[in-house]
């Protein structure tokens, strides 16, 4: 085992890998750029080492700074985590040249798997089932729209390098193919360094399903079962689980055998997830193979016991598996909810800014678990130089139900001010009826949230939330009545107006532990347990409920099970301000084309004076090194244009008008 291990990541996933380290007795070392220096995994670190300037080019993808850094702090092993360095050949190789182990596979692995042109190639020879497509690199659009026309629409358009949903368009027709192309190779290049794509067919209503494999130095590999990602958007997972509710026994044990097959045919000693794309009725293909740690991968040790961290860290210092594949077997359900700092209200665009208040659910162990990945707490900036990634958030219980309810329960505990976040949306996929019936797809999101991020209020959640905020109101009323210097009497009818237009009545009275509130004739005992940070938690009648609610002088916020509201309610002795209060007109923006997120100027594609169309292409904006266009919502003449290429830009920056 190793005494000392360099941590070459930020963040969730390097506070991730040094409590591992930790818990087996292993010093730890944090690198960090000038963006980091105040980070949690530099503060979690036993020692640390500053790297560069915030650019993660400057820094975190510098493997000469990685390597001084070693030799600084006498780490004779370096964890990659994922991202950044974690699968790129060169850097195992430099690093074995200094003498240093890489926690991670071997270099020729990852040259063959990191390739998606030529593991495909790997995956065919060795028997795995594979996509039809092309075999090799596109040259040009042209020759793109000839192997699409060839294998059919729809096509997937993918960078050979690429990972994380970059670098990959799907196209269902001629036009849309020649576009996205050049899309997929710029953002290829702009992300990877490596422009090289291919086309493949895009299975219709596919799922995403990948398996877990673990290999050693000693020629044995097994599947640590599958985790299911088909809760997607723009080709970047949002929800993960384990198992998946789509195999049976059966095709389980033919894609593990499969996954095995490719992972012994390249010599893979670490572990590594091999992903396939499946229909509905679980035929499945191969997609890539993920030479590192997965994201995704606090599912699969839910229902495992394992710790990945751990067993990749024993086969690098040469041990053999410690597990036949007889012995991984499925232990319950597993669900992981990405929390991003991204704004659903804006088509969930980057949010960056320092986060303020952080309220985030409690690590707890029982019947039900919940377990919360970070790497940042109250105080921690969002910056635009990395993932917006704030925490995973991973729920485990005896069934799939279990573990999406007690999941439902930990985002109602998540409030964040400071930067938006996309924890009501997660609430809201957690509440749907076809999540929750385990009919999955890609394509879930874009078919049952094409517009709003959270789901509509019904009745009963417009009377639990009035019941929660009837009895803070009756609470604040009595501490008033009590130690107030203008006695407020203790309300005993209210009524809630909610910004739906939903109206409730009801009335309230202290109960000896709480506060009794009737509505509709039924009265519920409330019992708050604490209310802070913008989490209220307590239990109606018996039943634990967690919601956000925030109060303000004049209404109370209330976000519960995906739903977010707003409800005035009618308080004693207290003026209606409100229309008093000068009402302030929106902006007129009606001829002005904004920024709707914090980004570079990639391309202008219009000048002053120029005639556009609806849906024409007007610049391209880069954000998170993800290219995305900018059209035109009106045709219209080009009054001025108010930025220039390579421009840096915030969110409604004006790009151009229109006359």
């Amino acid at each position: 085992m190793f005494e000392k291990i360099l941590v070459a990541n930020r963040g969730e996933i390097a506070c991730r890998v040094m409590r591992t380290c930790k818990r087996l007795g292993i010093g730890t070392v944090a690198v960090y750029s000038d963006a980091d220096r105040h980070a949690p995994h530099v503060e979690m670190a036993d020692e640390a080492v500053r790297i560069g300037p915030p650019p993660a080019a400057e820094s975190y993808l510098v493997i000469d700074a990685i390597l001084d850094a070693c030799a600084k702090t006498g780490a004779s092993a370096v964890h990659p985590g994922y991202g950044f360095l974690s699968e790129r050949a060169a850097f195992p190789e430099a690093l074995a040249k200094a003498g240093i182990v890489f926690v991670g596979p071997n270099p020729a692995a990852i040259e063959a798997m990191g390739d998606k042109i030529e593991s495909k190639i790997r995956a065919d020879a060795a028997g795995v089932s594979t996509v039809p497509g092309g075999k090799g690199e596109v040259a040009n659009a042209d020759e793109a729209v000839a192997i699409a026309e060839e294998i059919g629409y729809p096509v997937m358009i993918k960078a050979s390098a690429g990972g994380g949903g970059k670098g990959m368009r799907i196209a269902h027709s001629k036009s849309e193919v020649a576009d996205g192309f050049d899309r997929a190779r710029s953002e290829a290049k702009s992300s990877f360094g490596d422009e090289r794509v291919f086309v493949e067919k895009f299975i219709v209503d596919p799922r995403h399903i990948e398996i877990q494999v673990l290999g050693d130095k000693h020629g044995n590999a097994i599947h640590i079962l599958e985790r299911e990602c088909s809760i997607q958007r723009r080709n970047q997972k949002v929800i993960e689980e384990a198992p998946s509710p789509l195999l049976s026994p059966e095709i389980r044990a033919k894609m593990g055998a499969q996954a095995v097959a490719l992972a012994k045919a390249v010599g893979y000693d670490s572990a590594g997830t091999v992903e396939f794309v499946a229909d509905q009725n679980a035929n499945f293909y191969f997609l890539e193979m993920n030479t590192r740690l997965q994201v995704e991968h606090p599912v699969t040790e839910l229902i495992t016991g394992l710790d990945l961290v751990e067993e990749m860290i024993r086969v690098a210092a040469g041990e053999p598996l410690r597990y036949a594949q007889d012995d991984i077997k499925p232990n319950g359900w597993a669900v992981e909810a990405r929390l991003y700092a991204e704004d659903p209200d804006r088509k969930f665009l980057p949010s960056i800014g320092r986060i303020r208040r952080l309220s985030m659910p409690k690590d707890s162990a029982g019947e039900t678990t919940v377990r919360v990945d970070t790497g940042v707490v109250e105080g921690s900036e969002i910056s635009r130089f990395y993932d917006p990634m704030i925490a995973k958030i991973v729920t485990h219980g005896p069934t799939r139900e279990a573990a999406i309810d007690t999941m439902s329960v930990a985002l109602d505990e998540v409030a964040i001010d400071g930067i938006r976040h996309n924890g009501t949306f997660l609430a809201a996929l957690m509440a749907h009826p076809r999540w929750r019936e385990g009919n999955l797809s890609t394509g879930f999101i874009a078919e049952e949230f094409p517009d709003a991020p959270t789901l509509p209020a019904n009745g009963e959640i417009h009377r639990l939330m009035a019941t929660v905020a009837f009895a803070e109101e009756a609470r604040e009323a009595l501490r008033r009545s009590t130690f107030g210097s203008h006695p407020t009497p203790v309300p005993g009818a209210l009524s809630a107006l909610f910004d739906d237009d939903t109206r409730i009545e009801g009335a309230v009275k202290p109960s000896p532990d709480g506060v009794d509130v009737t509505i509709d004739g039924k009265t519920h005992r409330v019992v708050r347990e604490r209310c802070g940070l913008g989490v209220w938690r307590g239990t109606v009648d018996g039943e634990l409920v967690s919601m956000g609610l925030d109060e303000t002088p004049h209404d109370f916020g209330l976000t519960y099970r995906g739903r977010r509201l707003r409800a005035k309610v009618r308080r004693p002795r207290v003026a209606d301000l409100q229309a008093y209060m000068p009402e302030i007109s929106a902006a007129d923006t009606a001829k002005k084309v904004l920024c709707p997120m914090p980004g570079l100027v990639v391309s202008l594609n219009v000048a002053q004076g120029d005639q556009v169309e609806d849906g024409q292409p007007l610049a391209v904006i880069e954000a998170m090194k993800m290219e995305n266009v900018i059209r035109a919502e009106r045709s219209g003449k080009v009054k001025a244009v108010h930025v220039a290429e390579g421009a840096s830009l915030a969110v409604d920056a004006v790009i151009l008008e229109f006359e």
